[in-house]
């Protein structure tokens, strides 16, 4: 039988380990571990040191070569590191090789970002999606995975489905997921009713990749107070609130973020979730500008509207973070002339790109939230009108 490992509080030291291929350049791969650094704080894991290595393609058995394993195996004896996390997906077999060699747990990062929903998870909705897709993460990895969650004992990349019994076959692991789909229909099926409770409202949804600022600016927008943290994935649960500009009301919905390498199985799990953005009439696509790869997370961003297919949709682009962004690109003896020419020039060049729907702000700052709200309303009021040209209450 299946159950449920206890979560170990106590810190996990560890180190992250990244292959440079012909698909992955160095400097992708150094990017790919910075982030990976932020998942690995976020779950209570100080990361000790980095490994890469250069390789055509991953090896079969171990990932890396054997001269890396060794290396990484020299550094950690006696350190007192307890975790190694791989950048890329691991099979059962390689994760079963590489511990035999390491003598310590080893997980990839999709089973880091999967440990980090789970804690995250608060609504009977999520718990259920979180566990659906740690379920299927298992299921291809089951024949080199027992004795490796025989051995984890809890902490980081072992909250949900642990295993205690080797007997457990791929049956039981199927019968698992076939009743946590059915469980999650009829949890979508009451969402959906309610969602279509909320009568004819405009829908706008915020979106955007993880730790961009999306809850901050629901809270300055709806004047509420939503989670709002400095990790990846503060929020799993889509929230949404009503919101009034002006006499007319409007639905405002923040939703989970994106990131890079998002294993595909979770992002099947929390499409039910997303609904709230397929079915949303605008997009408020949040931006974090003060980071150094934020036009990498822009496309992130796409791919995966895309995926949802909503892509389409009418778009604001929400440039947030510009306080930092001018703090991290100007220094003090900047001449202000010089300045304001490169912000002009950067804002010219998204205005374009994003056929004039842009706006660049600072929700912590609260600096140009007035405009904000005027394009948020412009669009909610031509929506409205296109929808109800004789419903003249939605317009005063």
């Amino acid at each position: 039988m299946i159950e449920k490992k206890q979560a170990v509080q106590q810190e996990e030291r560890a180190v992250i380990v990244g292959l440079i291929t012909k698909e992955q350049t160095e400097r992708q791969v150094q990017e790919y571990l910075d982030e990976l650094v932020f998942l690995a704080e976020t779950a209570g894991a100080p990361i000790i040191k980095r490994f890469t290595q250069k390789m055509a393609r991953p090896d079969r058995a171990t990932f890396v070569g054997k001269g890396k394993l060794e290396e990484i195996r020299d550094f950690i004896t006696g350190r007192n590191i307890t975790l190694v996390i791989f950048d890329d997906e691991l099979s059962g077999s390689q994760i079963a090789n590489i511990e035999k060699v390491l003598n310590v747990k080893v997980i990839d990062r999709s089973d880091l970002i999967l440990d980090i929903f789970a804690r995250r998870a608060r609504t009977a909705q999520a718990k259920v999606q979180v566990e659906l897709a740690q379920y299927q993460y298992i299921l291809p990895r089951l024949k080199g995975m027992w004795s490796h969650l025989e051995r984890q004992g809890g902490g980081i990349g072992s909250r949900g489905p642990g295993e205690t019994e080797i007997e457990t076959d791929r049956r039981i692991i199927k019968d698992k997921i076939s009743l946590l789909r059915k469980r999650l229909a009829e949890i979508d099926k009451q969402a959906l009713t309610q969602r279509k409770d909320r009568g004819e409202y405009i829908r706008v949804a915020l979106v955007g990749y993880t730790n961009v600022g999306k809850s901050t600016i629901m809270n300055v927008l709806s004047k509420s107070e939503v989670f709002a943290e400095n990790k990846l994935f503060a929020t799993l649960d889509t929230t949404t609130r009503k919101v009034v500009f002006d006499q007319t009301p409007f639905l405002l919905s923040d939703t989970v973020g994106f990131i890079r390498k998002l294993p595909h199985h979770l992002v099947e799990s929390f499409k039910s979730t997303l609904d709230e953005v397929r079915e949303s009439d605008i997009l408020m696509h949040v931006v974090d500008i003060s980071h150094p790869q934020y036009e990498d997370q822009v496309e992130v961003v796409n791919r995966t509207l895309q995926e949802l297919k909503a892509f389409d949709k009418p778009t604001i682009m929400i440039f947030n973070k510009m306080d930092l962004y001018e703090q991290n690109t100007f220094d003090k003896w900047l001449a202000e002339d010089i300045k304001q020419d490169i912000l002009t020039q950067m804002k010219a060049d998204w205005e374009r790109r994003s056929q004039g729907n842009c706006v660049f702000i600072s929700a912590l700052e609260k600096k140009n939230i007035e405009e904000l709200r005027q394009t948020i309303m412009d669009k909610v009021m031509n929506l409205y009108r296109e929808r109800f040209p004789y419903k003249s209450e939605f317009f005063y």
